[in-house]
């Protein structure tokens, strides 16, 4: 079904928000991945989803994962549904990565309020460092201040690595 789905759904949202994907592909090659994007709105993760050429595993609060309407949603994708107050949370994003498969944390935990950054956790460079992980980080941008349809881009910056 996702092999169906996602090509019309990319269709889609090229459509409805003009998005521009800037990034090479030598960067997600690697075994071990951890992508950390910031956090600008709900349609993020299905962005991700929808251009990154790796099939990611999301990192989810617990607290979205209770929503119906999200967990419909996170029906079309791999996800991990972590409490942040628990210390055994990073314990299996470690375990995902370690076993092969990219894994995407909003390392802000929430979304932004005022269109910059937010304060960014200390998770995933833990992770990253106990790993070995290679980071990408992606950049999404064009929707803040809030509008309909707005032009988005995701811009892949150079991949990183914390020893």
């Amino acid at each position: 079904m996702r092999a169906v789905l996602r090509p019309i759904l990319r269709v889609i949202a090229r459509l409805l928000f003009r998005v521009d994907v800037q990034f090479r592909q030598s960067d997600f090659s690697q075994h071990k991945l951890l992508i950390v994007a910031n956090h600008e709105s709900f349609i993020d993760g299905l962005l991700l989803g929808l251009f990154l050429p790796v099939d990611p595993v999301f990192v989810v609060h617990t607290g979205v994962v209770r929503r119906w309407y999200f967990r419909v949603l996170l029906s079309q994708v791999d996800y991990l549904a972590v409490d942040p107050t628990s210390p055994m949370a990073m314990k299996k994003v470690i375990r995902l990565i370690e076993s092969g498969r990219p894994v995407v944390i909003f390392p802000e935990g929430r979304i932004t309020l005022t269109g910059s950054l937010m304060k960014v956790y200390d998770g995933p460079a833990f992770v990253a460092a106990k790993t070995g992980a290679t980071v990408i980080p992606v950049r999404l941008s064009g929707r803040h201040p809030k509008e309909f349809f707005p032009k988005i881009r995701l811009t892949v910056l150079p991949e990183a690595h914390f020893p």
